[in-house]
């Protein structure tokens, strides 16, 4: 629900702020006064088209602003949420047009694209007149609205579930067919790495394991010298460290025997012995077991050199190597599994495409039954509305596909082009006059019409129609006398499901107003400006009256006014 308007520097206004209401909210005024610059301004906060020449003359930017409650209002809160913006029951869009061209939206204060005011705009009111923002002109709504009509939302979710899970089984197919293809292309160069790897067989840690060894065979010479030279000192030749320890460890011996205080010592000098004994055992075994194997020295390096090769070649360690390996392993095997994984596939689209038809032809034909009693309707209120030799015809194609892979209905041996919505692209057609043929509701002349077509339409689809707020300007346009009572009647009735905000030159429509706002011109500081103020009850009689009777109200048009504002 719109709650309050405020604009400033935009057109013929200075600025005004405007709080509308719950219930028909009606707009009337003089000719000139600048109603429709009121429905201009509020059409531009919902996103359409803006231009400089809008920018009251001496000012460098003009702002409009409204404020919504959309209290538990989802489609909104969704809209808002996936477009990162904090949401709020009470909604605020903003929309500034700078004289440089420099124009900005605002979403709750938040920086936002046209398209995004748009979006949001759309959901939360239509307005209908001289202008684009009427969602019952944009064809692709038309499928939405006969659906909300019938409550037909549950057959409409359980086909866009077997719809969803046959759309992504035919991305599983196609996803398979390009993996398919990609290992295909890849199949030769996997067989040749495969038995690259394979011929070399790499181990874990085997590089290591290798170059520890070869450094061992690499300085044998070395290691049996030294080992030797070891031995000998420590434990063979005369004068050996163990010799000398254990002439040590007799004289801390005698020393002890004289003084207790060398006992400790003495100990040491035994545990030293032990230890030089285990270090020349351990250098003897390690010298009685080395050998030069130049076999084993050539076999080494000629295996570093494979390992090498392919630890550079496939990701640098030997674990990479062999992680790949399994990787490509695994791919390999795969190709072989894509025809059953392909015909597994096949078998299951076919399987969920006789479920999605039968939801789509199900769903289509309910659409079809509840359209014949939309299009009674519709005529015999807008025979009501003046229209007397309206015709009305909600119109479906079901569109064949030639891609028979790919389409997701089958009927009598046919397929059919689909959506999330089912196979049923429909619009509205409509003809005003006798004889002449039916055009596509969009085609249809604008003004008043337009409007009161409008108007039929959204009396019809009233209850299901989830839009919070409608505006029409310029309804009332050829009409008079009891077409014009059955038009203020019809937004009456319809301002029991929304909040309507209509402008009107017509003191039939005026008379049912629940709260009545008048536009008025003024010159101020040697210039026009016009305002738009809210009438109380007393003024309400009076403006009725002089709608009745013109500028001047005469104590019978008062009373008439009075008649008429009773109902």
């Amino acid at each position: 629900m719109l709650k309050r308007l405020i604009i400033k520097n935009y057109a013929l206004i200075d600025e005004v702020e405007v709080e509308f209401q719950n219930g028909l909210n009606i707009i009337t005024g003089e000719t000139g006064a600048g109603k429709s610059i009121i429905m201009d301004s509020l059409n531009l906060v919902l996103g359409e088209r803006a231009n400089t020449e809008v920018i009251r003359k001496g000012e460098v930017k003009a702002i409009v602003e409204a404020h919504f409650d959309v209290t538990n209002n989802t489609k909104v809160k969704n809209i808002i949420e996936n477009l990162n913006i904090d949401f709020y029951d009470d909604l605020i869009l903003r929309r500034e047009i700078h004289l440089k061209g420099q124009n900005r939206c605002f979403i709750n204060d938040t920086p936002a694209t046209v398209n995004a005011l748009k979006e949001v705009g759309d959901a939360v009111m239509d307005l209908h007149g001289q202008h684009e923002h009427q969602s019952l002109l944009k064809a692709e709504s038309h499928i939405d609205l006969v659906d909300e009509f019938g409550g037909l939302q549950a057959l409409v979710d359980e086909y866009r579930q077997s719809y969803n899970n046959l759309n992504q089984l035919f991305k599983q197919l196609d996803d398979t067919l390009k993996r398919e293809q990609e290992l295909k292309d890849k199949m030769n160069l996997y067989e040749y790495q495969i038995k690259e790897i394979d011929e070399v067989d790499p181990k874990v840690n085997e590089i290591e394991e290798l170059e520890s060894e070869l450094k061992i065979l690499e300085n044998f010479e070395e290691l049996h010298q030294t080992t030797n030279q070891l031995y000998d000192i420590l434990y063979s030749k005369e004068d050996s460290i163990r010799d000398l320890l254990v002439i040590c460890r007799n004289k801390l011996s005698n020393l002890s025997k004289i003084d207790k205080t060398f006992t400790e010592t003495e100990q040491e000098a035994k545990n030293a012995e032990i230890i030089v004994d285990e270090i020349a055992r351990f250098i003897q075994n390690y010298n009685s077991k080395i050998e030069f194997d130049p076999e084993r020295l050539e076999m080494i390096r000629s295996r570093l050199l494979q390992l090498n090769k392919l630890r550079k070649k496939y990701g640098g360690s030997l674990e990479s190597v062999i992680e790949y390996r399994e990787k490509i392993g695994k791919e390999y095997e795969l190709a072989g599994n894509f025809e059953y994984e392909i015909e597994n596939l096949r078998k299951q689209i076919e399987k969920n495409r006789v479920i999605c038809s039968e939801k789509a032809l199900r769903l289509s034909n309910k659409r079809k039954e509840i359209s014949k009693k939309i299009e009674k309707s519709i005529i015999q209120i807008l025979k009501d509305l003046g229209i007397e030799k309206a015709s009305f015809e909600i119109k479906f194609e079901n569109k064949k596909s030639s891609d028979s892979e790919r389409a997701f209905v089958i009927l009598k041996n046919s397929f059919y082009e689909a959506n999330s919505k089912g196979i049923d692209f429909v619009e509205f057609y409509v003809s005003l006059n006798e004889g002449e043929e039916l055009k596509p509701l969009i085609k249809v002349a604008s003004g008043g019409e337009i409007s009161r077509i409008m108007l039929s339409l959204k009396t019809i689809l009233a209850k299901s129609d989830k839009l919070p707020g409608l505006a029409f300007d310029e309804i009332d346009v050829g009409v008079s006398g009891r077409i014009a009572t059955k038009v203020g009647q019809c937004l009456k009735n319809l301002s029991n499901y929304h909040q309507i905000i209509a402008i009107t030159h017509l003191p039939q429509i005026a008379a049912l107003a629940d709260h009545h706002f008048v536009v008025e011109k003024k010159n101020e500081n040697h210039r026009v400006v016009t305002t738009i103020r809210k009438l109380t009850n007393n003024e309400r009689v009076k403006e009725v009256a002089k709608l009745l009777s013109g500028d001047v109200i005469t104590e019978s048009s008062l009373a008439s006014a009075k008649e008429l504002m009773k109902g």
